[in-house]
């Protein structure tokens, strides 16, 4: 995964983080509480991504 995106949506006491992988275009969102630091979520989200990832690849 040499780039990944992320996207940061605050609602209320949560944010939203979608990554996007920009060559397979595969997505992936996580709902993470707003008082964890960028690199936490950012974490929470690639976690996130790499599931969907493997997930895809073994349908």
């Amino acid at each position: 995964m040499p780039e990944i995106l992320f996207e940061y949506v605050r609602q209320g006491n949560f944010v939203k983080v979608t990554t996007i992988e920009p060559e397979t275009q595969i997505e992936a969102s996580v709902v993470v509480p707003a008082g964890l630091s960028q690199e936490q979520m950012q974490i929470q989200a690639l976690r996130r991504l790499k599931y969907v990832m493997e997930k895809q690849s073994r349908e």
